[in-house]
């Protein structure tokens, strides 16, 4: 249900922003439209390879591999290994949420999995290395990414206080 109320408001959204597009102005409606079409086109099968690759990860890797590592009972030491799994994961979302969900249906634990998806959202080595100490000092990229440390941490800890979803 609430996959369905998300996509009457994505798409309520596209329509609103399309009207008010094409009130301005129809070139900027045709535009945007081949624009979007063409982002669609090239992005539709990184999401189809990512997707087709969780599921080789998740028949290759056994999951007592994933359990013994990321499991419920490996409790902080498998929120660490998290945290530096999700900081070494390269790749964009589709990366880093397959493996996560990946993780999840082969018995991960909760806060591990929990810990890995924020720990690669913040750390991202590669992303840290080619993205942002090309377009931010490097002092500045080390100290976001040391003030970040206790995020993945907390957001374990939040998770084993609340309980699993």
């Amino acid at each position: 249900m609430t996959a369905l109320i998300i996509d009457i408001l994505l798409w309520g959204s596209l329509a609103g922003v399309s009207i008010i597009a094409w009130r301005q102005d129809k070139t900027v409606l045709t535009s945007a439209l081949r624009n979007g079409g063409m982002d669609f086109i090239g992005i539709v099968p990184r999401i189809a390879l990512g997707v087709i690759g969780s599921g080789f990860i998740a028949a290759i890797i056994p999951s007592e591999v994933i359990v013994g590592g990321l499991g419920p009972d490996t409790g902080w030491l498998g929120v660490a290994t998290a945290v530096v799994a999700g900081a070494a994961t390269p790749g964009g979302p589709v990366v880093g949420f397959s493996i996560g969900a990946v993780a999840l249906k082969s018995g991960g634990g909760t806060p591990q999995v929990v810990a890995y998806v924020v720990a690669w959202a913040l750390f991202a080595f590669q992303r840290v290395i080619l993205w942002e100490i090309p377009f931010m000092p490097a002092r500045f990229v080390w100290f976001r990414c040391a003030v970040s440390v206790p995020f993945p941490f907390l957001a374990a800890a939040l998770v084993m206080l609340i309980g699993k979803p």
